[in-house]
């Protein structure tokens, strides 16, 4: 049977296939993420196809040495065109919130899987996400309260706690937007004949 690996560090993504009861070994790859952003948006990249490109990245380098299926994700945020990092710092996360308060935005979630070092699936969601208007009190109580567990995600929010009182709407799956698009993903195992159909 083959090896299911993670090319990542992601505590949520391993936890979502934890929970899922797939056994994957997690492999953090060697990727200058801010370089190939760079690079990327110099060439005038799409927010999601910034997201597929490194998902890709990571799938494909850690997939040249490991043998098995290596998983490669990737999430951006996508604000009318505009995409937004994981904040360096907290007031970093304080303007995202702000510029995040009141409008609707996607959710780039692209996967790739890997092997042999080439890409053989790629996936993307695209979650759609309404951020109801912010007071600034509302702000400052929520970094306050959250800390620095906010700069581990690109919208510098966390849906699974309090992050869902930033929320009017929410379209999408909501694997997709912890980071995962789970279940198409164990769809393709099944294919592939690592999880039983």
């Amino acid at each position: 049977m083959l090896d299911i690996i993670l090319a990542s560090g992601s505590a949520s993504r391993r936890a979502l296939l934890a929970g899922a009861g797939v056994d994957a070994v997690s492999i953090k790859p060697n990727v200058d993420e801010d370089a190939a952003k760079i690079a990327m948006r110099a060439e005038g990249l799409s927010v999601r196809d910034q997201a597929m490109q490194l998902a890709e990245m990571k799938a494909v380098k850690v997939s040249r040495s490991t043998p098995g299926l290596v998983i490669g994700g990737d999430q951006m945020l996508n604000l009318g065109d505009e995409a937004f990092d994981k904040p360096a710092d907290l007031d970093r996360a304080r303007n995202h919130l702000r510029k995040l308060s009141g409008k609707s935005h996607y959710l780039e979630t692209a996967i790739v899987v890997a092997e042999n070092g080439e890409p053989v699936w790629r996936f993307l969601a695209r979650p759609k996400l309404t951020i109801r208007t912010l007071s600034d009190t509302f702000i400052d109580g929520y970094i306050q309260e959250c800390g620095e567990a906010l700069l581990t995600t690109v919208g510098a929010y966390q849906l699974e706690s309090r992050g869902a009182q930033l929320f009017s709407q929410i379209e999408g799956d909501y694997f997709s937007i912890l980071g995962l698009p789970l279940l198409p993903l164990l769809d393709y195992l099944r294919v592939r004949e690592v999880l039983t159909a």
